[in-house]
């Protein structure tokens, strides 16, 4: 979360009232992701979660929030959006559109263990399946036609040694077929800040706003690329997610090329983030060289099999 759109006390005081959660006592802007402007927003109801959003059109917003409200539905611990009189779910503040959310209590993790890794894995699991029924997703936005775009877009903003890489993975991506591969709706960001825990278990998981249809194997890569610093924690993720569905064997055999993929496409993102930033109040920025070695080293572990 970050802040690219400034929100005055008396305009959201103004947009409030629609949504009944009482009056405004305080609100204030929250410091980290990279896409959308956030804000904790204190009424007399309670805690919510105010997002406006930069650059997502209506027809995607309509899906991400209603995403929300029917994985909150199915029981999965995600923000609901609330609804105007209207049965609206975003209107309009200042100049972009706005959704309040429910707040989810909890705090993030920073170094997983395998007990932990376990209930995330069951966790993306519940999550693939209470959505298997939503109607006519969207694509993943950030899919295998956007990193090669993206690829080419950055190309000429890399060292040699980095475009070569790029240039590697992206025609070994090319080259894969995943057609066989179980499809649905993923989360697409499912990293350890974007989870919370309470009493020892996820008490919360949000920022939906990269979600879409693709490999569901995809989205376990990426939980896998970001939790598990070990092979005992790798191994309890899976653990956890097959136990609510069971991976195939064809998404056996091409784990290790989706988790290269899932690789390539954060760091990607990192790098569109540092050669083509947006302007804002509260910015967080996250160090691409990260994706980069870990991209690396997944490459390095298949060419050795």
């Amino acid at each position: 979360m970050s802040v690219y759109t400034t929100v005055g006390r008396e305009q959201l005081a103004a947009w409030l009232p629609a949504l009944d959660v009482g009056e405004l006592r305080q609100y204030a802007a929250i410091a980290a992701g990279t896409q959308n402007s956030n804000y904790f927003v204190d009424t007399t109801a309670g805690r919510f979660v105010l997002t406006l959003f930069e650059h997502i059109t209506p027809a995607e917003l309509d899906f991400y929030l209603a995403l929300q409200a029917h994985l909150a539905n199915r029981g999965l611990p995600c923000p609901r959006p609330l609804t105007d009189a209207a049965g609206r779910r975003w209107r309009p503040l200042v100049g972009k559109p706005a959704a309040l959310l429910s707040y989810l209590p909890g705090h993030a993790i920073d170094s997983p263990d395998a007990a932990q890794c376990r209930a995330v894995g069951q966790l993306l699991g519940q999550l693939h399946t209470a959505a298997a029924d939503f109607p006519s997703p969207p694509p993943n936005p950030c899919g295998a036609a956007w990193s090669r775009r993206i690829g080419a877009l950055l190309l000429p903003h890399l060292n040699p040694p980095e475009a070569a890489l790029l240039q590697d993975e992206l025609a070994f991506q090319a080259a894969q077929n995943y057609n066989r591969l179980p499809r649905g709706i993923i989360h697409a960001d499912f990293f350890r800040d974007n989870v919370l825990w309470q009493d020892g278990q996820p008490s919360g998981v949000f920022d939906f706003y990269f979600a879409g249809e693709d490999s569901l194997l995809l989205d376990l890569a990426i939980v896998a690329n970001d939790w598990c610093a070990s092979p005992a924690t790798l191994t309890a993720l899976i653990a956890g997610y097959a136990a609510i569905r069971p991976l195939t064997n064809a998404e056996t055999t091409a784990w290790p090329a989706l988790r290269r993929a899932a690789a390539l496409r954060f760091w990607l993102l990192r790098l569109e983030a540092r050669h083509q930033p947006r302007a804002g109040d509260v910015v967080t920025t996250k160090d691409p060289e990260h994706f980069r070695h870990l991209l690396e080293n997944l490459r390095r572990a298949t060419s050795s099999q």
